[in-house]
């Protein structure tokens, strides 16, 4: 039983109060673990999927979005959510690809919409922040910030975080959008913040590697990052991993407040714009200089590579014993986890940006010419 009709049990509840404690009560709601609510799959933006993926798969259906595709979709349920470079958000029907509504934004949207509880939210070309009902694509409430929205948000139940090109990160509400705090930065917000037990972590263009208590919006520490990030940084025991346009991928101790190791290839000297994917044995970093990099998470020794012929700037998502990653060349590649090599391959005519998101046992990615594709099992 929830909360409203158990209170409606002993209290007669106006019908204006009644509306209220249903809306709450939408923020409360639990989620399946084979969910894809945000852009890198959980709040510590590790990009590990909880579904597994058949080993061979081919297209189930597509949906066709006007000018093209940047976000990574997000999966809730039975719908489909991403944005387009059209300005609106779409909602697509997980099973059949059939387009169950719109929401017209202010700007093209490249931020990767996050689901929690009934509503969705993301941001926009104009610094609009935006949260909408989920079921109807009604708009619930906006929030104006004075730059370009391309950070995906993140969330804990009662706390929405994202960054804007303002050069702030905001944390608000999620039932009114009311601003709670603001913390400035140095230079644009571009990445998702991670979020780690009570903090989040921030990397943007001013070099540093924020970490900010999220009750409070204290900052409780900086540490320098020497080059911007575009990226979104990966957390797993206490310990933040990301890379950077100086062509490096860095691990940084948040207890020491130090960076513990850093990466370079020996030749090819790239900047990072992906967000990495980490396990407890594993990291993967896709690369401009048209690499996929498997890294041991607790020393930065190379464990293989796989080389391109096209640049990856979509982030790498791993599904069980293996990581799928879109190249701008428009070849979508599933490679194991343990040896690099190709198991799988898909091309299209665009290029990748967006990046995969999985769900009960399909994969949903975008391209740049705005084809939305949902992979499931091959039929034989």
């Amino acid at each position: 039983m929830n909360a409203y009709k158990l209170l409606a049990q002993f209290y007669p509840v106006p019908r204006f109060l009644s509306c209220l404690l249903i809306f709450c009560s939408l923020f409360v709601v639990p989620l399946r673990a084979e969910e894809w609510t945000r852009f890198r799959g959980d709040a510590q933006s590790t990009g590990v999927a909880n579904a597994a993926l058949p080993k061979d798969m081919s297209v189930l259906w597509t949906a066709q979005i006007e000018i093209g595709i940047e976000s990574t979709a997000a999966i809730w349920q039975n719908a489909v959510y991403v944005g387009g470079l059209d300005e609106k958000l779409y909602a697509i029907d997980f099973d059949s690809g059939v387009l169950m509504w719109t929401y017209s934004a202010t700007g093209e949207i490249k931020a990767s919409p996050l689901v929690l509880g009934n509503a969705v939210f993301f941001g926009d070309g104009n610094g609009v922040f935006h949260a909408v009902d989920a079921q109807t694509g009604n708009a619930v409430w906006t929030f104006q910030t004075d730059g370009e929205i391309i950070s995906s948000a993140n969330a804990t139940a009662d706390r929405i975080l994202f960054g804007s090109y303002d050069q702030f990160l905001y944390c608000l509400a999620p039932k009114d959008g009311a601003l709670l705090w603001q913390v400035e930065t140095d230079g644009y917000v571009h990445g998702m913040p991670a979020i780690a037990q009570a903090r989040t972590l921030i990397a943007g263009c001013d070099g540093l590697l924020r970490v900010i208590d999220i009750a409070s919006g204290k900052e409780q520490s900086q540490i320098a990052l020497n080059a911007y990030v575009g990226a979104s940084a990966a957390v797993r025991n206490a310990r933040a991993y990301v890379g950077t346009y100086g062509s490096r991928v860095l691990c940084i101790d948040l207890s020491a407040k130090k960076i513990a190791w850093q990466y370079e290839h020996p030749q090819r000297k790239f900047p990072y714009y992906a967000s990495p994917a980490l396990t407890a044995d594993l990291l993967v970093v896709a690369g401009r200089d048209k690499m996929v990099h498997a890294l041991n998470p607790d020393t930065g020794d190379v464990v293989w590579t796989h080389v391109s012929r096209s640049r990856f700037e979509a982030s790498p998502v791993i599904a069980d014993s293996r990581v799928f990653v879109g190249t701008t060349g428009g070849k979508l590649i599933a490679l194991n986890l343990q040896t690099g090599e190709p198991e799988w391959e898909f091309v299209t005519g665009s290029g990748f940006v967006a990046s995969p998101s999985v769900a009960r046992a399909r994969l949903i990615i975008g391209t740049t010419d705005g084809t939305l594709y949902c992979f499931e099992k091959e039929k034989k």
